[in-house]
């Protein structure tokens, strides 16, 4: 996010970053600003706003780059900053840090007024290999080269990744003792019930709701459940009853705070006419609000390997995303009504994509992942597409990264990989 921000600063005059709280977006934008307005403080914050309805002009005259944080707090603020952008006709004159997307109406009208101005980006939790438990050996990027071997050793066993899974990707757990490193994502899921879920717009929810839908919600993980299944599956293991428009209403509100990142499908050129199933992915932008809204631990995941798999690939999820922004691409995921599936694609913006299985390991999982893999590639037209780039099966464990020698698919685990 660093090279990512500094990038963008050169090529506009505002830059909005948003993402979960606790994510790092103060800390990351305070790094390279030259002043700051912190609007989460309410002395400052009225104050502020005071200045801004009276001279506009002298409420936005710190140094530049200037940082304001939480600027959603403050309606007026985007109108102001953009017509100051204009004015000014400079680049990197704003960084705009937000934990929250204003109504669909009003943000609707932002993205409009915002082109050519501002720049957006996502930050997330932190990846395996920025909190340093990836050693970064194998490049995702490089991959792209398809080089022929690759060669990495992996110092995460299984049980080190179930931790991993549950701490999440939260700076302020990295280097913690174990126990309160742990605590930190009870701490975020109870921030979101009984506060940000109410917060973000006034209205009135109920935290005991939102704990059972986001209950359900994290044994859906991975999977393409529609708003029926939710709410049979409130119904069957909360006694609840909720209708369609109550969880797509509370599930709106989760995204619009970053909790919850649907994954969209992809849609290539195959040979076969086969229907692609083009609903999202459920899932939440980090493992670790998953297994807090369940009440697991790392040894609850050893426990039950098949359960741990999900929560693996939503940590393996979110930093595919983080990579793939920087190499400017983005991740989706591929299912057919014929069975066929590939967990998530990484396609460039250059056309380029690799294809993704993720498994917790072992010869017989790796085998499968490579079959799927395979299979998917032969469907590929490649007289109206490109063919992949690369072929890769991402596990939790495995001592080395390698290629295979008999189909060239590279086999990676997550203890490894960097962007």
């Amino acid at each position: 996010m660093d090279g990512l921000l500094a990038k963008k600063l050169q090529a506009k005059g505002a830059i909005l970053l948003e993402g979960p709280k606790w994510c790092g977006k103060t800390t990351t934008a305070e790094e390279i600003a030259a002043s700051k307005i912190m609007l989460a403080n309410p002395v400052a914050k009225a104050n502020f706003q005071n200045l801004l309805e009276i001279d506009a002009d002298e409420a936005l005259s710190g140094e530049t780059p200037m940082l304001i944080d939480e600027w959603q707090t403050v309606p007026k603020l985007w109108d102001a900053v953009r017509y100051t952008v204009d004015r000014r006709r400079k680049m990197g004159q704003f960084i705009l840090t937000g934990s929250a997307v204003p109504d669909k109406d009003a943000e609707k009208e932002r993205v409009h007024s915002g082109t050519g101005r501002f720049a957006w980006l996502m930050m997330r939790p932190m990846t395996l290999f920025e909190s340093g438990e990836s050693n970064g050996s194998v490049s995702l990027g490089n991959l792209f080269s398809a080089p022929p071997k690759i060669l990495g050793k992996n110092e995460l066993k299984l049980s080190d990744v179930a931790f991993l899974i549950c701490r999440g990707g939260w700076p302020v757990a990295v280097g913690l003792p174990e126990e309160a490193a742990l605590e930190q994502a009870f701490d975020y899921y109870d921030a979101v019930t009984q506060e940000d879920i109410t917060k973000i717009d006034g209205v009135k929810r109920s935290s005991e709701r939102v704990q059972r839908l986001m209950r359900a919600y994290a044994r859906h993980q991975g999977t393409q459940a529609s708003i029926k299944t939710l709410c049979d599956d409130l119904l069957k293991n909360d006694s609840a009853m909720f209708d369609d428009k109550t969880v797509i209403s509370y599930l709106d509100v989760l995204r619009k705070i970053f909790v919850v990142e649907d994954m969209p499908a992809w849609n290539p050129n195959l040979r076969s006419k086969t229907a692609i199933r083009t609903a999202d992915t459920r899932y939440f932008v980090d493992p670790s609000i998953a297994t807090a809204a369940l009440g697991l631990g790392p040894a609850d995941l050893m426990d039950d390997l098949r359960t741990m798999g999900f929560f693996f690939e939503t940590m393996c999820v979110r930093d595919l995303r983080v990579f793939a922004e920087a190499l400017n691409g983005k991740v989706y995921h591929y299912r057919d009504k014929s069975g066929l599936e590939c967990d998530t694609v990484v396609h460039l913006r250059n056309g380029q994509y690799g294809l993704i299985e993720i498994k917790l390991g072992g010869a017989s999982l790796i085998e499968e992942g490579a079959k799927a893999l395979n299979a998917l590639s032969a469907q590929i037209d490649v007289a109206r597409m490109k063919a992949p780039a690369f072929k890769m099966v991402l596990t939790a464990a495995g001592e080395y990264a390698f290629r295979r020698p008999e189909d060239g698919v590279y086999v990676v685990p997550v203890g490894c990989l960097k962007p």
